[in-house]
């Protein structure tokens, strides 16, 4: 491939995909989205990264959460062809099946789930 053109490219991220597919429980938890970009694509001449992500809340279990997310969003600015795009949480209640069942009790349980 040496000679050719780069392929001028957009690269969309899920921020939470990425987060919770392969950055939640590691050591990796300041991605260079920039660097793992180029290394996935060596040949593509990236225009523009797309990061989308909402601003997530604090909860009674980790209060450090949204700190640590701004944090992030704070280094994410300083790649020069990234944009950051902010959506919003969807919650719903929703029935799921209980993973150990107790015979003669309720299979389900109502969860509030988040998208």
């Amino acid at each position: 491939m040496a000679g050719e053109n780069p392929i001028p490219s957009y690269v969309y991220v899920d921020g939470f995909n990425l987060y919770y597919g392969a950055v939640k429980n590691t050591a990796n938890k300041w991605l260079d989205i920039q660097k793992m970009v180029q290394l996935i694509l060596p040949i593509n001449q990236i225009k523009k990264i797309k990061y989308f992500t909402a601003v997530v809340s604090a909860r009674q279990q980790d209060p450090e959460q949204p700190l640590r997310q701004q944090m992030y969003l704070r280094a994410l600015r300083t790649i020069p062809n990234l944009e950051i795009i902010f959506g919003h949480f969807l919650t719903h209640p929703v029935r799921l099946p209980l993973a150990n069942p107790v015979a003669g009790q309720k299979t389900y349980a109502e969860v509030i789930k988040t998208e």
